[in-house]
């Protein structure tokens, strides 16, 4: 969600932070849905994540972001150095990232979407599917199990590259939405879930300091 069309931000209560790892080097931290990861333009839209690690940890900084309707990990540097360490382990890809996500209708087997991204002017913030002019995004998916009862899928997804709304854009493309988008699903599938069925449950990486394998997990709460 653009920060520019928020008509209005009530941000989840601020019950602490779930914090899923911590060292000198980075943070991890559960990022609620419905939280920005960082400030928006004015008072009303201060409250963020970032501002809140950093009552605890002052010298924290933003790597990477999440969508505020999507929930779960977010990593975050200790210090400007560690910032541009971790910033370039992100452009070079060696960062994996793996999502949860439910998704209307039934999904099997697994695949692979590569459908270049760019920006609905006339709908901003919304995203699209632009064969000619938009940029290259990438997304390997797995169906995990079906919900008859609710003809809905439990997926994992894994985006290799990082555009804005990927996840959202794709699963649309491909005609299974995700449950509880606002942006990109139709009312049906809007109404199926009270937010977004989005999470950011699995983060792989080189630790920036020693280069020991870090797997942080966090499992979805829906």
């Amino acid at each position: 969600m653009s920060l520019h069309t928020l008509d209005h931000y009530t941000p989840p209560p601020d019950e602490g932070l779930s914090l899923l790892y911590a060292d000198e080097a980075l943070l991890a931290v559960d990022k609620p849905a419905g939280l920005l990861s960082v400030p928006g333009r004015g008072a009303a839209f201060a409250d963020c994540l970032i501002a809140r690690v950093q009552r605890q940890y002052p010298e924290a900084l933003i790597v990477h972001r999440l969508d505020m309707a999507t929930s779960g990990i977010l990593l975050l540097a200790r210090g400007a150095a560690m910032q541009r360490t971790l910033s370039l382990l992100f452009a070079s890809r060696v960062v994996r990232k793996c999502y949860s996500a439910v998704l209307a209708g039934r999904l099997q087997g697994e695949g692979r979407i590569m459908l270049p991204l760019g920006r609905d002017w006339p709908n901003r913030p919304r995203q699209r599917v632009d064969l000619l002019a938009g940029k290259s995004a990438h997304t390997d998916w797995q169906a995990q199990d079906y919900d008859r009862d609710a003809d809905c899928s439990r997926v994992l997804l894994w985006p290799h590259t990082g555009r804005t709304h990927q996840l959202r854009v794709h699963m649309q493309a491909l005609g299974h939405p995700i449950l509880g988008d606002g942006l990109y699903a139709p009312a049906e599938s809007l109404a199926a879930a009270p937010r977004l069925l989005l999470h950011a449950s699995r983060l792989q990486l080189p630790h920036p300091l020693t280069g020991a394998a870090l797997d942080i997990a966090c499992p979805a709460p829906f």
